[in-house]
């Protein structure tokens, strides 16, 4: 199987150029790797010093040698469930809310294994999305806080000065959304629902110059618990999911974000929420695990092939997973772990098509933890559900 080594710079003029008509080029000083923008897909972070897309490119062309073990790290200082972490351009990492209605934050040092306190939030949330923009500020979003619900206020972090300050307000509060880079530098939101609330349609788009949010076209079908995957050619594949009245989805959809539509794209081969969607160094879709219609938790993964349009059947993991967790390595492979499958973890490799166990967490972790990709290589794994009930843990490991 044929790698393309993509650079986020050769990325971003890609979608850029094709759309320069719409909305004109990001100043390219603003997306190089050392700026500290996230790479393509909900997988990669700005890690591995290069931030491109696959192989050996990820690293610098260096590949990192690998252990195959989790180790134990620091505990974060509060325990969080349902928070969010993100890779900054310092090699940091910015953990933010969690369970109950959490407003602090604190930041991993990966050169000393620790975690401190940083600035809180304004609001406590949890269920929220973070996104690192090209000037290397967080854009924390929506979310659910106790008692009033669920939020339509957003916020960005300043790594420099270590603090959060509002910034404007989503169209509609929603939670368990979607939150993509696109190659414009704006934020695409998309739909929202969790167990018990209404699955949205709705799209916008931030914009990191004016501080605003503004609606974008609507989605075919309303969704919530779905993946949002920038693809090569800078369109944001949407699939899965669970919409209204009960009904779970095997559909996925393409966001133009020239066009600012969504057009249909073919289906999965099975109805899947909970699921991971990676995207990998040769431009096709990994989709791994989640529930099916029957509630049944899957072991079962399919690639979706942007240039066909099409999902097709891949090698199933060792292990059924929902809730997992799945990150992109600096060699390709994508690390699966957690979930349902407790403190268990699996590797799939692209070019042979499948997935072998590697070594076990430290501890299970059933849900709602974070995986983080270091510029060093290592996945840094933290908090999350400590059982199958939700019980939020301030533990963290690295991956190596």
């Amino acid at each position: 199987m044929t790698q393309h080594k993509l650079s986020l710079l050769a990325v971003t003029l890609i979608g850029a150029l094709a759309c320069q008509a719409s909305y004109g080029l990001v100043g390219i000083e603003d997306l190089s790797p050392d700026s500290g923008t996230s790479s393509v897909g909900a997988a990669v972070t700005a890690g591995c010093a290069a931030g491109a897309t696959g192989g050996g490119a990820l690293c610098g062309g260096k590949i990192p040698a690998r252990q195959g073990i989790f180790v134990p790290t620091g505990s974060m200082t509060v325990a969080r469930i349902g928070h969010t972490a993100t890779l900054l351009p310092n090699g940091q990492v910015l953990i933010a809310g969690g369970m109950n209605s959490l407003a602090s934050a604190e930041l991993y040092d990966p050169t000393t294994g620790t975690f401190t306190a940083t600035g809180s939030m304004n609001v406590g949330r949890y269920w929220h999305t973070a996104t690192l923009l090209p000037n290397g500020q967080v854009l924390i979003a929506g979310g659910y806080e106790s008692g009033p619900g669920m939020l339509a206020s957003a916020e960005l972090y300043d790594p420099s000065a270590g603090t959060f300050t509002t910034t404007g307000s989503m169209t509609a509060a929603a939670m368990n959304r979607t939150a993509t880079l696109l190659p414009n530098g704006k934020v695409l939101i998309v739909g929202g629902a969790g167990p018990y609330t209404i699955a949205s349609a709705d799209a916008e788009l931030y914009d990191p110059v004016t501080g605003t949010f503004t609606a974008t076209g609507s989605m075919i079908t309303a969704r919530g618990l779905h993946t949002a995957t920038l693809l090569s050619d800078g369109q944001v594949l949407i699939a899965g999911g669970s919409s209204n009245g009960g009904i779970h989805l095997a559909s996925a959809e393409l966001y133009d974000p020239c066009a600012g539509t969504f057009n249909a794209t073919g289906s999965m081969s099975t109805v899947r929420f909970f699921h991971t969607a990676t995207l990998l160094p040769n431009g096709h879709v990994l989709i791994a695990g989640g529930v099916d219609n029957g509630f049944g938790t899957l072991a079962s993964a399919e690639l979706y092939d942007p240039a066909a349009g099409t999902f097709t059947a891949t090698g199933s993991m060792t292990s059924p997973r929902s809730s997992h967790t799945a990150t992109l390595l600096c060699d390709g492979k994508v690390l699966v772990a957690g979930g349902s499958g407790g403190a268990s973890a699996d590797l799939y490799d692209a070019q042979a098509g499948r997935f072998t166990a590697t070594g076990g967490m430290t501890m299970p972790r059933y849900g709602d933890h974070t995986a983080t990709l270091l510029s060093n290589g290592q996945v840094l794994i933290a908090g999350g559900s400590g059982n199958t009930a939700v019980f939020p843990i301030a533990s963290a490991e690295l991956y190596q």
